[in-house]
C-alpha cells in the first residue's frame, strides 16, 4: 500500500481528498504544515506527497526547495488554477507533476498512480538493461543513473525523460513521442512539463567541453542528447 502525504491547509478538501484516497487503496497522512512533508522526506517514510503551494508559515515552494535537498520522494504540487509561474518554478525545482485546484479526488488518484508508476517501473516498451552513453550509464533495472561515475540525482520523472532519450541518443526524438514513452500518455497542447524537466536535467549534466548543453533541442519538434 503506497503511502501519501497530503500538505494543505484546506481542511475541507483535504478530507475530501484523503476520503477518497483511502477508499482507492492508499494510506493517507495529512497536515497543514509543510515542515512535515520535509520531515517525512529525510526519514523517507512516505512514498509520495502532495504538497499545496499557498500555505501559511511556508509556502510549498520553499519546502519543495528543502525537500530536494534531502531526498527525490515524488512531489505533486497542488497549484492555483491558470497561475503559470507557480507551476513552472515548481517544475524547476524537482516537483514531478502538478493538478490545478480547485481538483476533482478522481484527477489527483490519476495523476499520483501515474508518478508512482513512473517512478517504480522503466518507461513503457524498454527493458530492465543497462544503457550506457558515454559518460553517462543508465540503470533501468533500479532507476538510478551515473554520470562521469558519480550517482546522478534525478527525480522519477527526470530519469524517465533521461532514458527515453539514453536509447535514441544521437537521434532526435519527438515531444510526442518522449510523452508516450516515458509517461505512457500523449502530449497535450501547450503543456509544457517536458520543456522545464529537461530544462532541469540539463542542468545536473552540465556542459560539453564545446560549450553546448548534452540535450539538444529542435524548437517545436523534439529533443536529442548528444554522443561523445
Amino acid at each position: 500500500m503506497n503511502k501519501v502525504l497530503l500538505i494543505d491547509d484546506d481542511a475541507e478538501l483535504t478530507m475530501l481528498l484523503q476520503e477518497y484516497l483511502v477508499e482507492e487503496g492508499y494510506d493517507v497522512a495529512t497536515d497543514t504544515d509543510g515542515r512535515a512533508a520535509i520531515a517525512a522526506a529525510a526519514g523517507n517514510t512516505v512514498d509520495i506527497i502532495v504538497l499545496d503551494i499557498m500555505m501559511p508559515r511556508m509556502n510549498g515552494i520553499e519546502v519543495l526547495q528543502r525537500i530536494r535537498k534531502l531526498s527525490q520522494v515524488p512531489v505533486l504540487m497542488l497549484t492555483a488554477r491558470g497561475d503559470d509561474v507557480d507551476r513552472i518554478s515548481g517544475l524547476n525545482l524537482g516537483a514531478d507533476d502538478y493538478v490545478p485546484k480547485p481538483c476533482s479526488p478522481g484527477e489527483l488518484a490519476a495523476r499520483l498512480r501515474a508518478i508512482l508508476r513512473r517512478a517504480s517501473q522503466p518507461a513503457a516498451g524498454v527493458s530492465t538493461d543497462t544503457i550506457r552513453v558515454g559518460q553517462l550509464v543508465i540503470h533501468s533495472g533500479n532507476r538510478s543513473a551515473e554520470w562521469h561515475g558519480e550517482i546522478l540525482e534525478l527525480t522519477g520523472t527526470e530519469f524517465s525523460l533521461l532514458e527515453v532519450l539514453a536509447r535514441s541518443a544521437g537521434q532526435l526524438v519527438s515531444k510526442q513521442e518522449i510523452s508516450k514513452r516515458a509517461f505512457g500518455k500523449p502530449l497535450t497542447p501547450f503543456d509544457r512539463r517536458i520543456d522545464v524537466h529537461i530544462s532541469s536535467v540539463r542542468q545536473k549534466l552540465g556542459l560539453r567541453e564545446d560549450g553546448q548543453s548534452w540535450i539538444q533541442s529542435v524548437r517545436g519538434q523534439g529533443y536529442q542528447l548528444l554522443v561523445d
